[in-house]
């Protein structure tokens, strides 16, 4: 049975943001962070596996879903909106969990409010080696509007027609039926003209962030943040070889769990960028279970 969220909207200092919560039992309360151009009920499948005790809530970045469309799109600022969130929640010692971008988001929450997660689930974060922040990774660009994302079909008629025009096309052919139904039924909005739907994500900040995300150089922080944390990788990206938008592979350093005083890696190179949307069964065990790193892991 397909759990059903309440939702909530909460004004942050710097934007209108949309939260997502299921559940309010004793069990642990977990906050999940989507990836850059996705939206808070991409992770309603994986919250139908864990247990129903569970508190958990999912937010829309700012710029993304139903939340607030409002500059600047630079990563400090998602981190900031997010910590004004768990502060006006007053969450204490939560499991932390966040895809890409989001991964990036909570590192920053975790290093200025310790009290706030007891441990972190980093899923494929875009967190590059220490080298790449002195460079410019989408050098080329005049600008987010000259990014291929900004690109990107912005109008439908229904989320049924992006979902028909998306699901034999990879990645999103890889990933479960019932994932991508959410990411397309919750990954659009009615148009102002009211003549059909649009994407929740605007292309040009989609763009936008992609463009500028090697501004936040997150090393400065990961010192600060002592809880066990569980990276899960897919298969890396050699940059030399792989382009920089191939989400087949991951973009995350392969020794980034090392720079944790209580870091674990997990390779999963089975599995492409998008691990929660093809295996979310196995995010949903990583976060009911702190020791599964422990033990092998299930396809």
């Amino acid at each position: 049975m397909k759990k059903v969220p309440i939702e909530h909207e909460f004004q942050a200092s710097g934007a209108k943001l949309t939260y997502f919560e299921w559940g309010t039992g004793p069990g642990p309360v977990v906050l999940l962070l989507h990836a850059t151009g996705f939206h808070a009920r991409c992770w309603d499948q994986v919250v139908r596996f864990l247990p129903d005790d569970y508190h958990v809530y999912a937010v829309d970045m700012r710029g993304h879903g139903r939340s607030e469309k409002v500059a600047p799109y630079v990563w400090r600022s998602f981190g900031r909106d997010v910590r004004d969130l768990v502060e006006h929640l007053n969450i204490r010692d939560a499991i932390g969990v966040g895809h890409s971008m989001g991964g990036h988001c909570l590192t920053q929450v975790a290093a200025s409010h310790p009290d706030v997660f007891e441990r972190l689930l980093l899923i494929d974060p875009v967190i590059f080696e220490p080298a790449a922040y002195s460079t410019d990774r989408y050098r080329g660009f005049a600008g987010p509007e000259d990014h291929p994302v900004a690109k990107r079909r912005n109008e439908w008629d229904s989320w049924e027609e992006m979902y028909e025009r998306f699901r034999d096309r990879e990645p999103f052919s890889l990933w479960r039926d019932e994932v991508l139904r959410d990411y397309c039924r919750y990954g659009v909005v009615a148009r102002a003209d009211g003549q059909g739907f649009e994407l929740a994500c605007p292309p040009l900040v989609e763009s936008t962030i992609y463009l500028g995300n090697t501004s936040t150089d997150i090393y400065d922080v990961i010192p600060l943040v002592h809880i066990p944390v569980v990276i899960l990788r897919a298969k890396p990206r050699d940059p030399e070889v792989h382009q920089i938008m191939d989400f087949s592979l991951s973009p995350t350093w392969e020794k980034i769990a090392e720079q944790f005083s209580s870091g674990r890696d997990v390779s999963l190179p089975h599995l492409s960028h998008f691990i929660p949307m093809e295996n979310p069964e196995l995010v949903a065990r990583f976060i009911e279970d702190k020791d599964a790193i422990e033990n092998p892991v299930a396809t």
